[in-house]
């Protein structure tokens, strides 16, 4: 934390209170599916879902853009399924 002032110190621990709510939030919500995952596995197997960007010519030599999700594993994939990620990185 490199946080000089008392409001900044205040906000810091903030935010690591409410990121510590969410993963476990996460964790439950997981182990009522069926996943009994902590939130280091959960939280690494999550960060291992990677979005690429292909980038290629389209018509009339604009410059077009795609972007593709990785091939994931069956457990990424009920992750991504369960937690809704198709809002936020759609596989296409």
């Amino acid at each position: 934390m490199f946080h000089w002032t008392d409001q900044k110190i205040r906000v810091h621990a903030f935010y690591c209170a409410l990121a510590l709510a969410l993963a476990r939030l996460m964790v439950r919500e997981a182990k009522q599916s069926g996943h009994d995952m902590s939130v280091r596995p959960l939280l690494s197997t999550l960060g291992e879902i990677e979005e690429t960007v292909l980038l290629y010519q389209g018509e009339r030599g604009r410059p077009r853009a795609r972007r593709m999700l990785t091939e994931m594993d069956p457990i990424q994939e009920r992750l991504y399924d369960l937690f809704g990620l198709d809002k936020y990185a759609p596989r296409r």
